[in-house]
């Protein structure tokens, strides 16, 4: 089944480029380390998620790009073609000469009504030519105005018009420290507007990949093109080929479906965070050998402490009731936050994966009370190498990890709001400031309901 990706605002375009290179390159190397035939029948099964075969035989990406200005897409389109080694479609394009000024309301009240018919029939267009939609991946930024506004736009006409397909938005969540003043009300605006029309948000903190380039991958002046890398790679490590459950080396049709089926087991709860060991320099993978025991060990740990990378966890932290005493004088309960989950799919990839042990991912104390761990916890794999690891493992968790990051931008969105900054500008476009109180109330419903997980 095929999976058609829209690419929105000048963040969503550089990562879709990322991505779609980072399949590409992954699934035509030959250095998978199996067999030929599992090679051709991973690279098989690839092309049909993600890509669609021309007359002269360049594959083309299952793509549509959006942005309201075309510089993002003119060097989009040009970074593909100088590689050479796919494309995107020859009209899969829609641009505009009016940016949406980092104004959410812009983007989603006047850009989207006015251009939603081009947009919707390249969309209908692409759809089309798919033998079996699984659904729709959406990237986007929620702190400007294009990608946030105009993709929580269109991600509501999607659900209208498709909605038996399945939506999933892959958000970058800005820095902390701010990239532009107006990103906390562009951002609750776009995830309360997602809460309601999407299936689940795949979301990565900019802040967190920003720490991996400089402290895994030894990068010493990061560009946005190093973080949108790391994110290609974390989702490439996702998203591509693993066995179907029946035993057999079949890969999976419907990984959309099947990513859904597992993390989203109730509507008021779908945040995903993703999380992958290892992360490293080529120089320092030539230096490194893994086994699956440490890396399982590691990755269990990130989850239950919340940590986003294999560096600076914290190993005081256990799981309540698992019967194991704090380790320290600390008390556990009191001093250390445990990470509840709702459900986790660990991914594992490369040699002898069949001898992995992921035990301590059924433990019952990692999981919320009211969801049996035989149903909230899976695994898929395949011994089929990615990228360039000859053992990589892969997390995507429904669980408490977004919960303080939430929290704290709802809060300062709220402290803005209180004294009426930059209002006005949302109001001319077409917003009411209770757009905004329904905003802040279902936020923080979710801020609720993911804190007081049993």
């Amino acid at each position: 089944m095929s999976i058609v990706t829209v690419q929105l605002g000048q963040c969503g375009n550089q990562i879709g480029f990322e991505v779609f290179d980072t399949l590409f390159r992954d699934s035509h190397c030959s250095q998978g380390l199996c067999s030929k035939r599992e090679n051709e029948a991973y690279q098989a099964s690839c092309s049909e998620r993600f890509f669609r075969e021309e007359e002269n035989g360049v594959p083309v990406a299952r793509a549509v790009l959006v942005d309201m200005e075309p510089k993002a897409i003119n060097q989009t389109l040009s970074r593909a073609a100088q590689a050479g080694r796919w494309k995107y479609g020859q009209h899969a394009c829609f641009c505009q000469r009016q940016g949406s000024g980092n104004n959410w309301a812009y983007g989603y009240s006047v850009h989207g009504p006015k251009h939603e018919e081009p947009m919707m029939d390249l969309i209908q267009k692409e759809v089309e030519k798919c033998d079996s939609l699984s659904g729709f991946f959406i990237i986007m930024s929620m702190a400007g105005g294009t990608g946030s506004g105009l993709g929580a736009f269109l991600t509501q006409k999607l659900q209208d018009q498709y909605s038996s397909a399945l939506k999933m938005n892959q958000i970058i969540w800005p820095y902390g420290t701010g990239e532009v003043i107006v990103q906390n009300y562009n951002s609750i605006l776009t995830l309360s507007h997602l809460y309601r029309s999407s299936d689940a948000l795949l979301i990565h903190e900019n802040d967190a990949v920003h720490k991996i380039c400089a402290r895994r991958m030894n990068i010493k002046q990061i560009s946005f093109r190093d973080l949108n890398q790391v994110l290609a790679h974390q989702l490439g490590s996702v998203f591509q080929p693993t066995y179907s459950e029946d035993g057999s080396l079949h890969y999976r049709r419907n990984p959309l479906g099947d990513l859904m089926e597992h993390l989203v087991p109730h509507p008021e709860f779908k945040m995903l965070g993703v999380r992958n060991i290892p992360q490293m320099s080529e120089n320092s993978l030539a230096y490194s050998t893994f086994t699956w025991a440490g890396l399982l060990k590691h990755l269990r740990q990130m989850l239950i402490s919340s940590a986003k990378m294999e560096e600076g966890i914290d190993w005081q932290v256990r799981p309540p009731f698992s019967g194991l005493p704090p380790l320290g004088k600390m008390s556990v309960q009191k001093d250390r936050h445990f990470n509840t989950s709702i459900a986790n799919l660990v991914i594992l990839r490369g040699k002898d994966v069949q001898s992995a042990d992921v035990e301590g991912f059924k433990d019952p104390a990692l999981y919320t009370s009211w969801l049996d761990p035989v149903h909230a916890f899976s695994l898929w794999k395949t011994q089929r190498a990615f990228d360039k690891y000859e053992k990589s493992a892969a997390l995507v968790s429904n669980s408490q990890l977004l919960v303080k990051p939430l929290d704290t931008i709802v809060g300062k969105a709220w402290n803005m709001f209180a004294s009426k900054a930059y209002i006005h500008q949302y109001t001319r476009s077409g917003m009411e400031e209770e757009d905004f109180l329904d905003s802040f109330t279902l936020l923080e419903q979710v801020v609720a309901s993911y804190g007081s997980l049993p």
